[in-house]
């Protein structure tokens, strides 16, 4: 005999309730559910397990600066030289990814200050196809490192890319010696540069500007190397270690010299430029 009986089996609420979209997020590492307002409290940052979720430039601009800014090189905006097709012409992608990010290309420039020491900040983003370096990526950063070296302020460049943009063949590859050699010339008027690696730092640009810091720093966990763990088992046919290509694992290795967590990147840029003889105004 049943304990109970329902009295009415087609019982109907008037609104079916649903869980907004993106309200709470999936932490990769540990599996457990974070809400977004939280996330956001904390930078993005799991505060549990530390995992640093990806932001774009507008996040990273807001963490750094102080306040208002200047973008520079929001004029130089990609076209399609070699008119590259595959699935989708280059160019129709290009629209697609500007009208869908609000972006016009994979970098953001801006100089403003940072605790009072006036800055220039390159910022990649990743939601830009997969941050890839193509020509207006180049060019962008050379702006970037030409406005430091002219007002003798210092440089960041926060990194998060997969590397050089296929679309653009060699085009995109000769922005390696182009950056490379404009760092050199910014070195050589004794200006300092920062590297900030992030989630993912890979292909062409950790080949050259990425890892031409004279202080090279990145986030926990962040995935750091030129060719991707598979390409690289495949070539040297051998098992890599654990661990491999983390940012823990090239601080080990002496390829960094300190890992930052998100939260705490300002008052360490800060301290660097202090120690440099850069200080607030």
């Amino acid at each position: 005999m049943a304990w109970f009986k329902r009295k009415d089996n087609n019982i109907q609420t008037s609104t079916r309730k649903e869980m907004p979209e993106g309200v709470w997020i999936k932490v990769p590492t540990t599996g457990e559910m974070i809400h977004k307002r939280e996330l956001e409290q904390h930078l993005y940052v799991d505060p549990v397990s530390n995992y640093h979720f990806k932001i774009g430039s507008k996040e990273y601009f807001d963490l750094l600066f102080d306040g208002d800014i200047t973008l520079l090189g929001e004029e130089v905006l990609p076209t399609d030289p070699l008119e590259f097709s595959d699935r989708k012409k280059y160019s129709e992608r290009l629209k697609q990814t500007q009208d869908k990010t609000g972006l016009t290309d994979a970098v953001r420039i801006a100089t403003g200050t940072m605790n009072g020491v006036s800055m220039v900040v390159g910022c990649m983003d990743f939601s830009f196809i997969g941050g890839s370096m193509g020509s207006v990526v180049g060019e962008r950063l050379g702006i970037a490192i030409d406005y430091a070296r002219e007002q003798k302020i210092p440089l960041v460049i926060i990194s998060q890319t997969g590397g050089a943009r296929m679309m653009e063949s060699v085009l995109s590859l000769m922005q390696m010696a182009k950056t490379s050699a404009k760092l050199a010339q910014l070195s050589e008027a004794g200006i300092p540069y920062i590297s900030y690696m992030t989630n993912p730092t890979t292909g062409g640009v950790t080949a050259s500007y990425a890892m031409l810091g004279d202080f090279n720093i990145a986030e926990p966990g962040a995935l750091i190397g030129f060719a991707g763990p598979r390409v690289i088992r495949q070539t040297i046919g051998r098992d890599l270690p654990d661990g491999f290509q983390t940012s823990e694992y090239l601080l080990e290795h002496g390829f960094l010299d300190f890992i930052v967590s998100r939260n705490e990147a300002k008052e360490t840029l800060t301290k660097l430029f202090n120690m440099l003889g850069y200080q607030g105004k």
